[in-house]
């Protein structure tokens, strides 16, 4: 077997191999991966055969397609470790959000394209960059990888996975490792690495409030038939109180970790409008983190232009709640539909429809893989100490592997900034950070491989 590369060695590797990194991840950006569109089926199978083809390319001679439950393909790639050393499965996942409004885009979104310090197009952080990170470690490394590597790289993550759980079931063995790194979350600033140690969860649901079999004029009836538009605008501020604070009962709230995020950065990477109010109480990173929110995330009603002088029967609304960790999907559906139910006035008929649901996550990043890892970003950022840092964001399946591989370190790593932009319009990759991003995961299997102590 080839010797081992030192630090220094793997830190010129990467720089060495970046070229080709970025024009691989380019490759797979042209490819418009959109899970959650049917007519892009075809696209998705093409992104998960570039993608596997990327990974024989590097030696790795046990790579296959695979899917459960008949869920969209993602790849496995397996290089067996060396006697002793650990086992380590880098996730990542090869569909991408849909586009949005194109007019949105400053470049054309699927044609990735240089502007300033950013790599921009859908996917080129999320979370295709989450697979060429991979590569980049992997092909720093060479014929001298001193642990074994499964790579896993899924093709529904942007639809929330429906068939994790059933892939993870059906190929557990296949899958096994001693360290799984989930290349899909961020870093605190750009200059500054995270670990991501806990995420909230997520329930969302569908509420229709009907006060009328039928539409009825708004002059003859108006003051003594409740329209539905009221009735339902009273079912939805009963959800905060008057700071904003989530008012349904039984929701989990905890601490954060001791993390500033000021205020003026807060609010230029949000966007909020100038003269907004910042809602709930507690902490920044407590109201992002460690407690609940709901929003309001869409409503069927008439449109203005088609209003006319009547009162509206019926309204339905999608309400999504984001969970603190320590809850559970469970017991916050049943809490979110009792609330809703003690809450529609005058009688309104309420409907209430579960939707998807995910379980919050709380990491112990603590012992010798995550030691490991804060070595590694604090030799690829020159110093700086990695943050632990939640996410106010939902990755369900991170609890699916906790479950899957309970005796196993997951580490939750990324190449997001807080200006990528994941999911919206003109997102984009932060290249000098990428590339620390690959030093990092490089150094990382690197001392996985050194003995304890």
């Amino acid at each position: 077997m080839t010797a081992a590369k030192t630090p220094d060695e793997l830190r010129a590797a990467v720089r060495d191999v970046m070229p080709s990194v970025r024009a691989d991840l380019e490759a797979l950006v042209r490819i418009p991966s959109v899970s959650a569109d049917p007519a892009r089926k075809d696209d998705v199978r093409r992104s998960a055969e570039a993608t596997a083809d990327l990974f024989r390319a590097e030696g790795f001679d046990d790579v296959q397609i695979l899917t459960a439950a008949e869920g969209a393909p993602a790849v496995v790639a397996r290089r067996p470790a060396p006697e002793g050393a650990p086992t380590v499965l880098l996730y990542a996942h090869h569909d991408v959000q849909p586009v949005g409004d194109p007019d949105l885009w400053d470049s054309p979104p699927f044609e990735p394209t240089e502007r300033g310090d950013r790599l921009y197009g859908r996917g080129a952080a999320d979370d295709k960059a989450g697979i060429a990170a991979h590569l980049a470690a992997i092909r720093a490394h060479g014929d001298a990888l001193p642990v074994g590597v499964t790579v896993l790289v899924e093709g529904e993550e942007e639809v929330g996975s429906p068939t994790l759980e059933a892939f993870l079931d059906q190929h557990r063995d296949l899958l096994a490792a001693d360290v799984i790194v989930i290349a899909d979350s961020g870093n605190w600033d750009i200059g500054e690495p995270a670990l991501t140690t806990s995420l909230r969860g997520l329930v969302d649901c569908f509420v229709e409030v009907r006060t009328l079999d039928h539409a009825v004029h708004s002059g003859m009836w108006g003051g003594l038939i409740p329209d539905a538009m009221t009735a339902m605008v009273r079912v939805l501020a009963s959800l905060h109180d008057d700071e904003g604070n989530v008012a349904v009962q039984g929701l989990h709230a905890g601490p954060a970790a001791d993390v500033e995020y000021p205020l003026d950065r807060l609010r230029r990477e949000s966007g909020v409008t100038e003269g907004v109010e910042l809602i709930g109480s507690g902490s920044v990173v407590e109201r992002l983190w460690t407690k609940p929110a709901i929003a309001t995330i869409g409503m069927d009603v008439t449109r203005t232009a088609d209003a006319s002088n009547t009162l509206i029967p019926a309204v339905r609304a999608k309400i999504s709640v984001r969970l603190a960790p320590g809850d559970s999907s469970e017991s916050a559906m049943k809490a979110l539909e009792e609330h809703l139910q003690a809450h529609v006035p005058w009688g309104a008929q309420l409907t209430f429809t579960a939707g998807e649901r995910g379980e919050p996550t709380q990491i112990d990043a603590t012992g010798p893989a995550y030691d490991a890892a804060r070595a590694a970003f604090r030799d690829a950022w020159d110093g700086v100490e990695p943050v632990d840092q939640g996410v106010g964001g939902s990755i369900p399946f991170i609890a699916a592997f906790n479950e899957a591989y309970p005796d196993a370190a997951v580490l939750v790593t990324g190449v997001e900034d807080p200006d990528t932009r994941a999911h919206g319009a003109n997102e984009g990759l932060h290249l000098a950070e990428f590339e620390r991003v690959c030093v990092a995961e490089a150094l990382l299997l690197h001392n996985l491989a050194q003995p304890a102590g």
